[in-house]
């Protein structure tokens, strides 16, 4: 693929994570944790509460309790809250998660965001040969919209640290197009990292800090 096709697939993503996002409400206070100092106390306390049903399958910090469930911790808020409305619109597929969200008040959606980013974000994997290949194979395809370091931003997900069987199975479903993730671009992405080389970007990026 060329410099230009690369931007596309970039602009394509960049506007398919934006079709569904938070609220204004919820947006507002999210900025305003992040330059009021009371206001961010409150959030992550609030959070710290309002997330306890969270807590049965990601950790009470954002440390997933089970292997294909995704790490909360250090992700940026403004994508937790995107992907909370997301389950709510139906654009992610998931029964059980579209349940819970959907009872969430705005105020409620801001403070679980903010209090998982601010949880500290550990790596899931160890590293070794197989992430050797894998981060090679990462700056080739996944870098232009995840960045250098796998932080991804409040339109593109943190894959640094997470857990490599949540990884897998996401990277799988779309280039399987399963159904679970509906995303053309995500598709066309994996299809170019290749079938073959997925494990070695799974190992790489849950070694990540």
């Amino acid at each position: 693929m060329g410099f230009g096709g690369r931007l596309a697939v970039v602009a394509a993503v960049m506007a398919m994570c934006s079709n569904v996002l938070a609220s204004d409400a919820v947006q507002d206070l999210i900025r305003k944790a992040a330059s009021d100092s009371p206001t961010h106390a409150a959030l992550v306390k609030e959070g710290r509460s309002a997330s306890f049903f969270c807590a049965n399958c990601h950790g009470e910090s954002g440390a997933s309790r089970y292997p294909e469930v995704p790490n909360l911790a250090g992700q940026n808020p403004v994508y937790i809250a995107n992907q909370i409305s997301a389950f709510v619109s139906g654009k992610r597929r998931n029964e059980f998660m579209q349940g819970l969200m959907k009872v969430l008040s705005d105020r409620e959606k801001a403070a679980i965001a903010v209090y998982f980013s601010d949880a500290a974000a550990t790596p899931a994997g160890k590293g070794g040969a197989a992430a050797a290949q894998g981060e090679s194979h990462f700056k080739r395809v996944c870098v232009r919209c995840h960045q250098a370091d796998a932080h991804g931003n409040e339109g593109i997900p943190r894959l640094a640290g997470q857990q490599p069987e949540y990884l897998r199975l996401s990277l799988k479903r779309y280039l399987n197009k399963t159904g679970e993730r509906v995303y053309p671009d995500m598709s066309a992405a994996v299809a170019e990292l290749g079938d073959a080389n997925i494990e070695a970007v799974v190992q790489y990026l849950a070694s990540l800090k």
